[in-house]
């Protein structure tokens, strides 16, 4: 915290401190998505499970968090931001704690789903309270770099943290971590509920905007009348859930087990349709799914979380099982992937102002693609981790080129009032990408730690490419251009 904050009055200081709190809150999510990639060799013979249950300790969460995304924005409107996020922190920080006593794999990868659901009540949660928190346009764009660059800081520190803690204490640590993180979270943004205020109002000034509060709320956690379709949202849940059940007993040639999750899946889908038909409340907006640029954009962000997942999944295998590196070593040799997300995303910003999303999109998906391609070279010829490093540099400065601009993308080619709608939809499939990747990829190292890899990461490379042909024949340039200068 800056001399010109600890200086300031107790109002910055407060909103300062509330926004510290929620980008830790977004952090320690985001941490959890990366940290556990170090610890699977310790954690499969710890709980003396195979590659499916790695897989399912890992999609245990992004199944969760991903279906319940669809909703996340809803239920901070209908129950107050501030109450769910701090709820969400409150149950990610207990169950990390009992993940890291887990006594099998079942019992993980149940808390693994609650961890999930909590992640998926911070996430859109943090956003809104933010806006809460800074009313005025420019002082919330400040707040949202701000959170922005804290949060993203996960994904480089995830892979380092995770191997140290390994290394120190085996892989139940990992999750403890997030418990004193939790801790201080709900601490910082204990002002930002406070009854009676609304957020960044000091005592006895008006709000800017008087927002109508239920009888008995906090006035900085206003209750709203938004509908939530709980019997669709579980149905997607359902869906997302055997379709990753059905990938990953086809990765382990348990046939029977994968036809029956896929006829399963079949019937959960037409169950998903025949209620959002039927919903006054859809959890999918049709009107973006009618948008070709949006369809586009999707494909384009689950492509990107599909390859960034997988290989979190698969390569600490390979460094650690085929190539002997320690979980501090294996932590540290990621570092080329994960820098980039700590680096790149204002530079990236600058040129989405400048040029639109379009050009960053499909640099980045090519880069994604050449990053996959040159990875799937290095592990199958056993090249020196120099070429290593080259492929996962590429690969990480795809994503940070990608994601940055698809929020944007996607706005633009949404129909009008849906933006909202269009930014919960693209985080809840970069999601679904992320549990498909680790579900496919998994499944192919499933055929050797070496060859099965680096097939691996051809399929990662080919599924880049050709959602850079889709994107680049559904964007526009000059509606991507329209769009980033809204």
């Amino acid at each position: 915290m800056t001399s010109s904050t600890i200086g300031a009055p107790p109002r910055a200081r407060g909103r300062a401190a509330a926004l510290l709190g929620v980008s830790l809150g977004y952090f320690m999510v985001l941490l959890d998505m990366t940290v556990l990639s170090v610890a699977e060799p310790d954690l499969a013979a710890s709980l003396r499970t195979s590659i499916a249950g790695l897989q399912w300790a890992t999609t245990g969460y992004t199944v969760v968090f991903g279906a319940l995304l669809l909703s996340g924005g809803a239920v901070a409107d209908r129950y107050g931001a501030d109450r769910v996020f701090r709820a969400g922190v409150a149950v990610f920080a207990l169950g990390s704690l009992l993940s890291a006593l887990a006594p099998g794999l079942g019992v993980l990868v149940g808390l693994r789903a609650v961890l999930g659901a909590a992640g998926a009540a911070c996430v859109p949660a943090s956003m809104a309270v933010i806006a809460r928190l800074y009313p005025d346009p420019g002082e919330r764009t400040r707040a949202v770099a701000a959170w922005a660059a804290i949060s993203g800081a996960a994904v480089a520190a995830g892979p380092v943290a995770g191997g140290a803690l390994v290394d120190l204490a085996g892989w139940r640590a990992i999750f403890l971590v997030n418990v004193p993180i939790g801790v201080l979270v709900l601490a910082l943004t204990a002002l930002s509920t406070a009854p009676g205020k609304a957020p960044g109002v000091a005592p006895g000034e008006a709000p800017s905007v008087a927002p109508s509060v239920a009888p008995g709320a906090a006035a900085g956690s206003p209750r709203g009348e938004r509908r939530i379709d709980w019997a669709a949202q579980l149905a997607a849940c359902a869906v997302l859930a055997l379709l990753t059940d059905a990938l990953i007993a086809a990765g382990s040639r348990s046939w029977a087990h994968a036809a029956g999750s896929a006829a399963a899946t079949a019937l959960a889908a037409r169950g998903f349709a025949a209620l959002e038909r039927r919903s006054h409340a859809p959890v999918l907006n049709r009107a973006l799914l009618g948008s070709g640029g949006v369809r586009a954009g999707l494909a384009a962000g689950a492509a990107v979380s599909f390859t960034l997942n997988g290989a979190l999944f698969v390569l600490p295998l390979l460094l650690q099982q085929g190539r002997h590196l320690s979980a501090v070593a294996s932590g540290l040799a990621f570092l080329p992937l994960t820098l980039p997300f700590a680096v790149n995303p204002p530079l990236t910003g600058r040129i989405v102002a400048r040029v639109g999303p379009r050009p960053p999109i499909l640099a980045g998906l090519a880069l994604l693609a050449a990053g996959g391609g040159g990875l799937a070279w290095a592990v199958g010829a056993g090249a020196g981790y120099g070429w290593l490093a080259v492929g996962l540099l590429l690969t990480g400065t795809g994503v940070s080129l990608v994601l940055p601009a698809l929020a944007a993308a996607v706005i633009a080619a949404a129909p009008a009032g849906t933006a909202g709608a269009a930014g919960g939809l693209l985080n809840a499939v970069r999601q679904t990408g992320a549990t498909v990747g680790v579900a496919v990829m998994g499944a192919c190292a499933g055929l050797g730690t070496v060859t099965g890899t680096a097939l691996s990461l051809v399929v990662a490379a080919a599924l880049c490419g050709l959602a850079a042909a889709w994107f680049a024949r559904r964007s526009s340039p000059g509606r991507s251009r329209a769009g980033a200068s809204r």
